[in-house]
This record gives structure tokens, sequence and C-alpha cells, in this order.
């Protein structure tokens, strides 16, 4: 029988997948993208699929699962205690949060409020992945990748990523890089990078830009996702998801100011306005649980992710993505857009 991509998503939806191969090393890795591109078949590459939505009808191609493993720190031990950081390079296979867990056990500072999060190492420089004042291009010193243009591998320093907001180079020209091995920069210590969200601080009894121990972060990261559903948990149906559905919009001075006077606002660099898609969803009038009837809902514990509560399918789920979507913009004049990548469907 075909692999069914549900049993490769943290979602659990998706139809079968016409071929899967896994690759256990980077060899096998480039083998497989690189004989599929040459034979015109197209790729899907899944990892911890925590961030994909794949349509009901499957994948017409080779689904690649990445299985590649490896971290390699260019100190250990009683050298580490002579230096100041640490170069670490990480397989694009291995477990975020499994890298985070180690990071933090060995004293390597910069990652740690990005506890939880569920998916690849690979996966994290495509979304410049971020949580809780903390992203991943705070810390990736480079990229390594395949370019399956130029057939050839290609490393990037992380001053040519492209990184944005849930955004990179890789995010921007998907069908072109495939991450091999991802080198992050890390500071050595006992303490966290200076807390920089209120939410965390508070939950820590600090006050934002101060330090904590890089343990405490890490467990009051892990409680605030628990508590909203953002740590993956067989049992409970609020985790089975991609994770927060919608980006916080990035809006103009102007769209800001017609914005309800207690929306949030947060000043951007570049001169945009960034306010919380969940206030929008929640002011909008669709609340935790709400559903369309079908199998899938908001989750009962945080408005920003939608569940799959059991036996649900990929468009119950675009259908209530779109409705709620549309409740926003016709409520406020905003667009949400998607985070998660969507596969052989479209919002």
């Amino acid at each position: 029988m075909p692999e069914l991509l549900s049993d490769l998503t943290t979602l659990r939806l998706g139809g079968p997948a016409a071929e899967l191969v896994e690759a256990t090393t980077e060899a096998e890795l480039v083998a497989a993208v690189a004989e599929a591109d040459a034979a015109g078949t197209p790729v899907l590459l899944v990892a911890g699929g925590s961030n994909l939505v794949v349509a009901d009808e499957g994948f017409a191609g080779r689904v690649v699962k990445v299985a590649t493993r490896g971290v390699v720190p260019d100190v250990e031990g009683p050298d580490a205690a002579a230096c100041g950081g640490v170069l670490v390079k990480v397989a694009a296979g291995e477990s975020w949060d499994d890298l985070v867990a180690r990071a933090v056990a060995s004293g390597w500072v910069g990652v740690e409020a990005l506890s939880g999060i569920p998916g690849s190492v690979g996966a994290t420089p495509v979304q410049n992945v971020g949580a809780y004042g903390q992203e991943v291009a705070q810390t990736i010193a480079s990229v390594r990748t395949w370019d399956r243009v130029e057939r050839t591998q290609r490393t990037f320093a992380a001053a040519d990523c492209g990184f944005g907001y849930r955004h990179s180079r890789f995010k921007a020209d998907p069908d072109r890089y495939l991450v091999l091995e991802v080198t992050f920069q890390l500071r050595l210590g006992s303490l966290s990078s200076p807390v920089g969200y209120a939410e965390l601080a508070r939950r820590l009894g600090v006050e934002v830009g101060q330090r904590a121990p890089l343990g405490d972060v890490r467990d009051a990261v892990l409680a605030l996702r628990a508590g909203k559903g953002m740590v993956l948990d067989e049992a409970d149906h609020d985790t089975w998801s991609a994770g927060s559905f919608f980006t916080n919009p990035r809006l103009s001075a102007e769209q800001a100011a017609a914005l309800p006077a207690d929306a949030p606002r947060y000043a951007q660099p570049d001169g945009r306005v960034k306010t919380s898609a969940a206030w929008l969803i929640e002011h909008a009038g669709l609340s935790r649980g709400y559903s369309l009837g079908a199998p899938v809902s908001l989750s009962t514990k945080h408005t920003l992710a939608l569940t799959n509560r059991g036996g649900g399918t990929t468009a119950d789920l675009l259908a209530l993505a779109r409705a709620v979507r549309d409740r926003v913009e016709q409520a406020y004049g905003v667009r949400l857009v998607n985070e998660p990548v969507l596969v052989g469907v479209s919002l």
C-alpha cells in the first residue's frame, strides 16, 4: 500500500505518496532529489512534517523523508571552558527540539527560547523559525545546501540567507535549495540570551532584557507552549496542528492606525507595524474551539492553531482557514497569510 502523508505530518492529514524514499545519509538525500529532478519528477521534502498541509489527493511525485543525523560542535568538554563560543554543525534531519535540549544541557546559549518547536533543523532556516523573542537567524552562521538548478553544493553565510520575519531566500525559491546542514554560532555560558518577550519574562520573574538560567528558560517556554497546545502530544488533539497557521501581519502605518485603539501594535525596523493575528481572530468573533461543523476546529487553547480533531480532511481544514481569513478581512481589512506550506492545495 502507498504511504499516506497523514502518517508523516503533525496535522495527520494528507493523501498517498506516489513514491517514498527515506534518506539517512547526505549522499542518499542528494541522490534522491537529484535523480527525481533529472527525471522531471516532482519532489516533496518531509522531515518533521510540522509545517505542511498536504492535499487529500496526496502527492503525485517522490516524497523524500529527510532522516540525516549528526551534531558536531567544534569544541567540547574541557576545551570548551577556554572558549567564548561554539560552532555547531547539524544535519538537516536532526530533530530541532532535541538540538535545543542538547544546547541547554551543554551550555550553548542562543536557542533556549525556541524549545518545544516541532520539526527538523533543516526546516528552521527556511522559515526563519522564531518564538518568544528569538529567531534562528540570530544564531545561524551558515547554511550548506544542494543547489538543484546548478547541481552543486552551495554554502550561504547568514548575511546571504535573506532572513526576514518567517522568511528567507530558501523560502522565496522553494524548489531550488535543499538544505543539507546548518551551522550555528552559540555563546557558551549558564545564563540565557537577554529575554526579549514580555510573557516569558513574567513567567521567569525577570525584566525584559535580563538573563535567566538556561534550564529555567527552557522549562518556562515548554510550559507556555504546552498551555497553548503547541507541544506535540499524541493524546491531545489541540497539538494535531501545524502550529501557528497564520503569520502576524506586518502593516503600513496607515493600516495600523485603522485598527481599534486596543489592537496590539509593535513598531518594526522597516517602518511597518506588526499586530497579532490571534488578537484579530478573537476580536473578529472567533473563539477557541470554533468550528464549521467538520472534525477540525480552532484549538481549544489558542486561536492561532487550526487542529484536526480526528477524522478530519485537508478540505475541512482549508474551509475553516478560509472562513477565519475572510472574517478577519471583513472586520479589519487585514488579509491573513498562512504560515504552513500548502502542497497541492491553495487558500
